[in-house]
């Protein structure tokens, strides 16, 4: 960092504003004496900070998880600092082992470029992405020499490789880990020395990956970055991070009754986190929220149902969030069938069987799916319960064809 620089009240003031409004719902920073002088720095030489986001183009579906970030991104850029979006298109042939016990599958340019566009217009639903500066790092790596590859290789040593949890785990498990997965770490180091940035944001669980920016950052002669970790927000399930693999995810993409109906399966004991970390609910409200729910004058279900329509409200609209609550109270808490059920005009075979009719139906990706919902008892004609995989259906006019909670069709001949 360079010297100290002197700074008038009103430039101490404004420091002290952006410090107390970033700080908020972080869980480190490293080191917190750098993030202050880039603030000052920021604020008396008129220059914004540049703040990166690495994007690893695997999985394009935004959940609620992915926006913890997001809206710390939009902080910083209601400060009017700059935002770095870094679309991993070369690391994301590799794939981010963070948190994986085996080896990634890797991606190809199609997929990539693909699941990269759909990151991009799902952030733009958070962040002005007019104003946010968009990258893709193989325009620096690809270009890389095998001596540049090696150069850059010695700045890190395997010993401190292997400190990374899921390596250090996966190693004395005697699981694989190939060479080329130490690489994306040193790459996404390297991102930072080529875009120059001041701070890069992530999950607490890429800690290893943000300081190793910082590390090749001051290996190649520039000012080193800070490192900012959010929290991770369990799914649905309680206990795991949110995940798309895990089924224990609301996405941002999702219909506002999805939306709504997966947040009345948030656990009791996570509702304040989340309304902390996925929505901009004022600290005061908040506050006041925590404390009525533990002193009993308010009742969970109504907070869920308030958290329910505020992310639908973020992500769709007012209107929207007031049509998902009442969808919800009427199949849900009343018990009856909605009225806006989609009709689809039946001309097929009729008697049909059951898990052939849910995939024609398209209400099951396949079969084998169908038959498993069954079992479960997830599947309903007439609201009544359906058991026998084997079941002839005599499709009616008027039939109502129930899967899960939350898909209808009214059979129409």
């Amino acid at each position: 960092m360079e010297k100290e620089v002197t700074l008038t009240n009103e430039q101490k003031a404004e420091v002290e504003r952006q410090l107390a409004y970033l700080q908020r719902g972080v869980v480190e920073i490293v080191p917190e004496e750098d993030f202050r002088k880039k603030i000052e720095k920021s604020v008396t030489s008129g220059k914004p900070l540049k703040i990166k986001l690495g994007m690893d183009p695997s999985a394009p579906d935004v959940h609620i998880g992915h926006t913890v970030v997001l809206h710390k991104l939009r902080q910083f850029q209601e400060l009017g600092h700059e935002i770095q979006m870094l679309i991993g298109d070369f690391t994301g042939r590799i794939g981010d082992p963070t948190g994986k016990s085996e080896t990634r599958k890797q991606l190809t340019d199609e997929e990539v470029k693909r699941n990269a566009q759909t990151y991009v217009e799902q952030y733009g639903k958070i962040l002005d992405m007019d104003k946010a500066k968009l990258y893709y790092n193989s325009e620096w790596l690809k270009p890389l020499t095998f001596e540049d590859v090696v150069r850059l290789a010695g700045h890190m040593t395997v010993a401190r490789m292997l400190e990374r949890d899921d390596f250090e785990k996966r190693y004395k498990s005697g699981q694989a880990i190939s060479v080329h997965e130490f690489f994306y770490p040193l790459m996404q180091g390297y991102d930072s020395v080529a875009l120059e940035s001041d701070i890069e944001v992530g999950g607490t669980d890429q800690k290893f990956n943000l300081l190793m920016g910082r590390h090749l950052q001051d290996a190649y002669g520039k000012e080193k970055q800070v490192a900012l970790t959010l929290p991770l927000i369990e799914g649905l399930d309680g206990e795991r991070k949110m995940s798309k693999s895990l089924g224990n995810y609301i996405g941002i993409d999702e219909s506002p009754n999805e939306m709504f109906g997966k947040s009345m399966s948030i656990p009791d004991e996570l509702m304040v986190k989340y309304y902390r970390l996925a929505t901009d609910l004022p600290m005061e409200e908040l506050e006041s929220l925590e404390k009525g729910l533990e002193e009993g004058s308010i009742h969970p279900r109504d907070a869920k149902m308030n958290l329910g329509a505020k992310l639908v409200e973020m992500y769709h609209s007012k209107e929207s969030a007031q049509q998902a609550k009442e969808y919800f109270q009427t199949v849900f808490q009343k018990r009856s069938l909605p009225t806006d059920i989609p009709e689809v005009k039946w001309e097929g075979e009729s008697p049909i069987w059951i898990v052939e009719l849910l995939v024609e139906l398209k209400m099951m990706p396949s079969k084998g799916e169908a038959r498993r919902m069954i079992q479960n008892g997830g599947v309903k004609i007439n609201e009544e319960k359906v058991s026998d995989v084997q079941l002839q259906v005599e499709l009616e006019d008027g039939l109502v064809i129930q899967v899960g909670k939350r898909k209808f069709v009214k059979i129409m001949k």
